[in-house]
């Protein structure tokens, strides 16, 4: 087999004409007549032992070609890929194929070419970064919310008030037909929380326990389409009402939650995880946009079909992790109103950025020619098997060596990009200036 043809195409593909000698596309239609002749019925033989030519002259010459162009194109296409030392990404397509007077096999494929992209500026990326500011009202929110962890839940005889927790019964019905997902047991539900419809945490002040009653909401708009923007009501029993006794914020309380044994000792370290937090964020916040910018500089076109097989990589880890938590894609898609071609959409920016990124790290890799010493190597393997729990002879079988080096030169491109990069400095309002005067 042998190249005919060879044309670059836009977006990074190009059209590759393969042809498979005489003899070699004969083999193939032989194997398609023996893979195929049972179910052939010819006069005078019994089914599947007609002879070959008995069945072309019956039913035509070609009458096997397209089982042999397809079991012919996958070899063909490898020549033709091996000849021209291409690097293909998806599935390449057949667009045409045409049989010579010799008898020969013409094989017309496209084919998406791994992009080769260049990369300008990717040392000293200006990015903006958030300022961490930490007040008095974050460090309070913070002692309120372990407050509220550490609350005592007694039973309250007394009717509901807001932030009490009822345990209720409760089953909703549309036109006076339940429906599907709208009933529950023994739920706590905590009033003032928002964990329910809007409407419906309201309509329970002021119940008391063994107390029966309707409560009306209107769905959301953006909810669940069989559901969306329509009137139900549901039944409710409210069996308990209990009360959260929250703790003192003294000493004691500062001794029960920390190691530390004064409150402003306590109020000290929040106020130091919550910077500690906030600076992370703020890093985190700060490398995101110096990566997007890395991604505005690669200069490139990205074939479509590499930005298909992304899209089926990120909908295939969202149905894992989907399932992970109970739940089916279906029933997913149907709860937010979307269906799988919305969800690819939707995901093509994404898809293509993480493509960019993935190629700016190899051009800088290339670029800078990171060494990888085989101790660097070995590190590397142990530090897989630590995470994954593996012997350190199992991941060696596992990722081959050239493997552990590539990612290795991406990880060191990824870093070298992030910590050159620079502060945005902010501009200075004629305010801010004249205050600093």
């Amino acid at each position: 087999m042998n190249v005919k043809e060879f044309e670059k195409k836009e977006k990074n593909t190009a059209e590759l004409t393969v042809v498979a000698a005489p003899e070699e596309f004969d083999a193939a239609v032989q194997k398609a007549y023996l893979k195929g002749r049972g179910r052939i019925q010819i006069p005078g033989f019994r089914k599947g032992k007609a002879p070959r030519k008995m069945i072309e002259a019956m039913y035509g010459q070609g009458v096997f070609y397209e089982d042999a162009v397809e079991a012919l194109a996958p070899e063909a296409l490898d020549a033709g890929i091996k000849e021209k030392e291409l690097s293909t990404v998806g599935r390449p397509s057949i667009l045409d194929f045409s049989i010579g007077g010799d008898k020969s096999l013409s094989i017309k494929f496209l084919v998406s070419l791994y992009p080769e992209v260049t990369v300008e500026g990717y040392r000293g990326i200006e990015a903006p970064k958030p300022e961490v500011n930490v007040t008095d009202a974050d460090v309070e929110r913070e002692l309120q919310s372990v407050r509220q962890r550490n609350a005592r839940i007694e039973t309250a005889e007394r009717p509901a008030q807001n932030g009490d927790i009822v345990t209720i019964d409760f089953e909703g019905f549309m036109d006076g037909v339940p429906f599907e997902g709208g009933k529950g047991e023994n739920h706590d539900l905590e009033l003032g929380s928002g964990q329910f419809i809007p409407g419906f945490e309201e309509q329970l002040v002021g119940k008391s326990a063994g107390e029966e009653c309707e409560v009306n909401v209107t769905f959301p708009e953006a909810y669940a389409p069989e559901l969306a923007g329509k009137d139900a009501t549901f039944k409710v029993t409210v069996h308990e009402v209990k009360s959260k006794e929250l703790p003192e914020l003294d000493d004691e309380f500062a001794k029960d939650v920390s190691e530390y044994d004064t409150l402003e000792e306590y109020k000290a370290s929040v106020r130091d995880e919550i910077t500690e937090q906030r600076r992370g964020d703020a890093q985190s916040a700060f490398e995101d946009v110096v990566l997007s910018r890395l991604t505005d500089k690669v200069e490139g076109e990205i074939p479509d079909a590499m930005i298909d097989d992304q899209v089926e990589q990120m909908m295939s880890n969202f149905r894992y992790n989907l399932a992970s938590q109970g739940w089916e894609m279906d029933q997913y898609f149907q709860m937010m109103g979307m269906s799988a071609e919305d969800f690819r959409r939707n995901s093509r920016p994404t898809a293509e950025k993480q493509i960019k990124l993935d190629l700016a790290y190899e051009y800088i890799a290339k670029t800078e020619d990171f060494p990888v010493s085989d101790e660097d190597v070995e590190n590397e393997y142990q530090r897989l098997a630590d995470q994954y729990k593996m012997g350190l002879d199992e991941v060696k079988r596992a990722i081959t060596a050239d493997s552990v080096k590539t990612g290795l030169k991406l990880e060191r491109a990824k870093s070298l990009v992030l910590d050159t990069a620079v502060v945005e400095k902010k501009e200075e309002s004629a305010e801010e200036a004249e205050k600093a005067e």
